[in-house]
């Protein structure tokens, strides 16, 4: 949504309920600052299949913090989301239909080919927020001897990711 948009959806919400203009001032200046410093594109967004995309979106911002980029959104007539990217920190991860270009949710395929490696600045409390969520622990936070934290969780298909957090700074 343009910013001009927003800022009269926010007007015309705070006239029922005050709340929702604090709620909305991020928003508001998100879209500013998309308008103002159009984002360019990563030079490589892996993708990641899964069956149910509209279900795997949700999970992921749930369990993991990732962002839908709303404007990257590919849906059916018939409602079906066939394909999106999530954003976390400066990275972007496309999230696609199964069977596309020949890649298979570790679900339909009975194991998980790989994983996804995402740095964090608290990597204990993305790891309870995970939990929390439902995540599958595959390893919990420990500390390894490269100077960093990590743990592995699965996400609702199946797929492997390894979150970690420098625990110190290289010179």
């Amino acid at each position: 949504m343009k910013p001009v948009e927003l800022a009269r959806k926010l007007r015309r919400d705070a006239a029922f309920e005050p709340a929702a203009l604090d709620r909305g001032k991020a928003a508001l200046m998100a879209a500013i600052r998309q308008e103002v410093e159009p984002r360019s594109r990563p030079s490589i967004v892996p993708q990641v299949p899964y069956e149910d995309i509209r279900a795997a979106l949700a999970f992921l911002e749930r369990a993991f913090g990732f962002r839908e980029i709303q404007s990257t959104r590919m849906e059916g007539a018939d409602g079906v989301i066939h394909h999106a990217n999530v954003e976390f920190g400066g990275s972007v991860i496309g999230i696609g239909t199964q069977g596309a270009h020949g890649a298979v949710s570790p679900r339909t395929a009975g194991s998980a080919s790989g994983y996804i490696s995402v740095y964090v600045d608290d990597i204990d409390a993305h790891y309870e927020r995970a939990r929390a969520a439902g995540a599958e622990i595959g390893r919990g936070p420990r500390d390894h001897a490269r100077d960093y934290r990590a743990y592995e969780a699965l996400d609702l298909e199946g797929h492997r990711w390894r979150f970690g957090q420098p625990t110190r700074q290289h010179s």
